[in-house]
């Protein structure tokens, strides 16, 4: 239990700091001093700095791909899913904005094969969103449109909350998903009237 905590603490931080300064910017002594330890005691921990990101995006790549399967409403029109699936994905990114905007900017940085599983994953979940937009363009409820464009479009709307939301912020996690619900449904609907 002890070494979960310290590797969970580990991982806190350089989210932290990944978020703050990238990547690329953070070092393995930057974690340590952030911690109060040694950089050569967290060797003892981790591997590398890269299994800690590794880490970190796989943790949420998985909190985004369980909240999709939670969202999926069995036999609901593709607006009221496509809300769900904005709603969760919300839910996620404003839950820990830290690990999120590490999610969304830093995966870039993991070496092969990681990298490519990462994407692998991305391109799934996306495609979670394109299938629903595409229901909806053929059951008549969105307007006709390129469902990966729409899609891209959405999610790049969506990654782009953890670089400005604040949980102290006037605005709360629910307020947020249900704006975005709403202008992605009117945005898909809009033209079809």
């Amino acid at each position: 239990m002890v070494e979960t905590t310290r590797r969970r603490a580990i991982e806190d931080a350089a989210s932290v700091l990944f978020r703050r300064q990238g990547y690329a910017a953070t070092s393995i002594r930057d974690i340590a001093r952030a911690l109060d330890i040694q950089g050569a005691s967290l060797y003892a921990h981790v591997a590398s700095k890269e299994e800690v990101l590794r880490s970190i995006v796989d943790r949420v790549a998985t909190r985004f791909e369980r909240a999709a399967d939670e969202a999926r409403i069995d036999g609901g029109d593709a607006d009221v899913l496509l809300a769900a699936l904005i709603r969760a994905h919300v839910a996620v990114a404003t839950a820990d904005v830290g690990e999120a905007s590490v999610f969304v900017h830093e995966w870039r940085h993991l070496s092969e094969p990681h990298r490519a599983a990462v994407l692998a994953r991305r391109d799934a979940y996306e495609a979670r969103f394109r299938a629903v937009i595409a229901d909806g363009i053929a059951t008549g409820v969105f307007a006709m449109t390129d469902p990966a464009v729409a899609a891209t479009f959405l999610l790049t709307a969506l990654n782009g909350i953890p670089t400005w939301y604040r949980p102290e912020g006037p605005l709360s996690p629910a307020q947020i998903a249900d704006l975005h619900a709403d202008l992605a449904i009117r945005s898909l609907t809009e033209a079809s009237r």
